[in-house]
């Protein structure tokens, strides 16, 4: 099994049994979600920034306007950390102390870089891909103008840690005897019924890639 390497870095230390480093789990929660915070710094003040990825292999790519200020201190070489975070329940406890929620979570660590032009169409479909899959041969494809007008940048996955909590309430012992309801509440993604743009041409229906995507669970 193929891990990424464990420094201080990546090292989860609250609860480290809840720490996995194997590629297969780390990439299971990137392909379950395509949005995630980027975290940058530029002169000493921190940065998150929420935006769209896609995930190839070991790398994740981003885009944004080509004007965008974190793509552009992104491709100076700096250092980056990417999180994803998957919420999957509450967990309630019969002390408030012990409250906690059931997640899954990555975080990334790398430096990223533009993508050369001739490669930056293959780079938007993978986040395309990433967002709803089919979804890019249904639709124009970007225009040289709005090719120029975007930026895509690569970030190989240099370091990795993703760490996972699921599982009922763990309360003190002697919290067991309390008259106090404890649980999970899951909670889950709810995908809606489509709405169609007004100006749509008639006769136009939901595309194939839309009626996958409503079969397909939410991660």
């Amino acid at each position: 099994m193929n891990t990424y390497d464990i420094n201080t870095r990546n090292k989860v230390k609250r609860v480290p049994a809840r720490g996995h480093y194997d590629h297969k789990t780390v990439y299971d929660i990137l392909d379950a979600g395509s949005m995630c915070h980027v975290g940058f710094v530029i002169d000493g003040q921190p940065f998150v920034i929420p935006t769209l990825y896609g995930r190839k292999s070991d790398k994740i790519y981003l885009h944004g306007a080509a004007t965008s200020r974190m793509l552009k201190t992104l491709d100076r070489g700096i250092d980056v950390c990417v999180t994803i975070t998957h919420v999957d329940g509450l967990v309630l406890a019969r002390s408030i102390f012990h409250h906690s929620m059931n997640y899954r979570s990555v975080l990334l660590f790398g430096k990223a870089h533009k993508v050369v032009e001739e490669k930056k169409e293959k780079a938007l479909f993978i986040i395309s891909e990433q967002i709803i899959k089919g979804r890019w041969e249904e639709t124009r494809k970007p225009s040289a103008k709005e090719l120029k007008a975007t930026t895509v940048l690569e970030m190989p996955i240099d370091q990795a840690s993703a760490k996972i909590r699921q599982g009922p309430p763990s309360d003190d012992k002697a919290d067991y005897e309390l008259n106090i309801w404890a649980g999970v509440v899951p909670l889950n993604q709810r995908k809606g019924v489509p709405v169609d743009d007004k100006l749509n041409k008639e006769g136009v229906e939901i595309p194939e890639s839309v009626k996958n995507y409503l079969k397909t669970d939410t991660g």
